[in-house]
């Protein structure tokens, strides 16, 4: 069978991106939820509120898959609303969307799912431009592994004008939130999110790498040699946070600067890896501007790093990068979910000033930093100030997260804020 109904489920949890997978039906005739393999895509297009009104078909199904490619004019016959899953999997079949939308176009016609970045694709000639609204599902935010379906609350913080319209906003004591140190393991990834054990955790990451190396990099790109790039994704893991030096990790890993290049964009092409580029805006100043490093799960980051099997990561080197890959996760969520219209970088100068990261939202800049320490000193402070001295009117003030679970007004224009609440 191609049209699957009443599929039994497990338990569903609330993700932010259905409202706005919802409007979007509303006005475009193309809808496309991208996100790396098992982040729940298929689970969210078949629970959205307006999934009976479509059918459903999913290219990992033998039959539909052939029907895509050998009679993809009787597949899109099927039904007037069509949520078709993994159309990576047949990438022709994008044309035949695309003249069917130009025939009749008709708002909420297609909800396509990939696990690949279709706008990356070679094989994807036309990207469906002026078409298709394109989405991105992140892993589980802390809000969603809750069961509340939320993001983290960067949108209240950037309504805030003062650090005391934060504590305002804030108060009432603790702040809900998850261990941090825990989340750092577990990730965002549903099936890892939802494992009982330690072990069976590692097990699910261990098939998802195998998956990913097997079968997700063959749908974008050959790639010569796995293991090299499975040694690649290795090192790259012990550069999360740091600035990213091409030559260097090629050098590393035995390859090539061109190869280095490719393999860094498959990666990203396939949501694993982030960079994060660097803020500037006075030409005047010295700034650094070659991109940061960072993967879209924290889980797999730090399965890939060696943590699968440690409860507690307490002592780790890259306890302190992993927490800001956990935290940078929970930015681009937001970012996704909310169709904020707001971009992340990071900030640093020539002369070693630096801040973790900085939110631009219009013409709001909201610098961040993130400690896994429970106390702050006031030294720990100084790049922020340097910051917000170079931004006044842009930054009134910026924002430590660290471990604690209230906030706490650390200066006239810095306040401390629970990490475990920003996840």
């Amino acid at each position: 069978m191609i049209i699957i109904h009443n599929m039994t489920r497990p338990k569903y949890r609330p993700r932010a991106l259905a409202a706005q997978v919802e409007r979007a039906l509303k006005t475009h005739p193309v809808v496309v939820v991208s996100g790396s393999r098992q982040t729940g895509k298929t689970t969210l297009v078949q629970n959205l509120p307006s999934s009976e009104k479509r059918e459903f078909i999913t290219l990992d199904d033998l039959d539909a898959l052939e029907l895509a490619r050998k009679r993809p004019e009787d597949l899109l016959a099927r039904a007037e609303h069509l949520t078709i899953d993994e159309v990576q999997r047949v990438p022709e079949l994008l044309l035949w969307i695309k003249r069917d939308v130009d025939r009749r176009r008709r708002r909420g016609r297609f909800l396509l799912t990939g696990s690949a970045n279709l706008l990356l694709m070679r094989e994807v000639a036309d990207s469906l431009a002026g078409r298709a609204v394109y989405l991105l599902l992140s892993p589980f935010t802390g809000s969603e592994k809750r069961g509340e379906g939320g993001v983290p609350p960067w949108s209240q913080l950037l309504q805030c004008a003062t650090v005391g319209q934060v504590m305002d906003t804030f108060a009432g004591g603790r702040v809900a939130g998850l261990d941090w140190r825990r989340e750092i393991l577990r990730g965002g990834m549903p099936r890892a999110v939802l494992s009982r054990t330690v072990s069976e955790r590692t097990s699910w990451f261990d098939g998802f790498i195998k998956t990913y190396l097997e079968r997700d990099l063959r749908d974008l790109s050959q790639v010569a040699s796995l293991p090299d790039f499975r040694r690649l994704m290795g090192l790259a893991v012990h550069r999360i946070g740091q600035l990213l030096n091409q030559s260097e990790l090629g050098r590393d890993a035995g390859l090539s600067q061109v190869t280095t290049h490719r393999y860094l964009n498959l990666l990203e092409a396939s949501f694993q890896t982030h960079r994060l580029p660097g803020y500037w805006r006075n030409p005047s100043k010295r700034l650094i501007k070659a991109p940061k490093l960072y993967w879209r799960d924290c889980g797999i980051a730090a399965y890939l790093a060696g943590l699968k099997r440690m409860d507690d990561p307490q002592g780790s080197p890259l306890l302190g990068p992993l927490l800001e890959n956990l935290v940078f996760s929970g930015i681009l969520a937001w970012r996704d979910a909310t169709g904020a219209r707001s971009n992340a970088y990071y900030w640093r100068t020539a002369g070693g000033a630096e801040v973790d990261f900085v939110i631009e939202s219009g013409q709001r800049l909201l610098p961040i930093e993130v400690k896994t320490s429970k106390r702050i000193r006031l030294e720990a402070l100084r790049h922020l100030e340097i910051f917000l001295e170079d931004y006044p009117r842009l930054a009134p003030f910026g924002v430590v997260l660290h471990d604690l679970d209230r906030p706490l007004a650390l200066t006239r224009h810095i306040v401390g804020l629970p990490v475990g609440g920003f996840v």
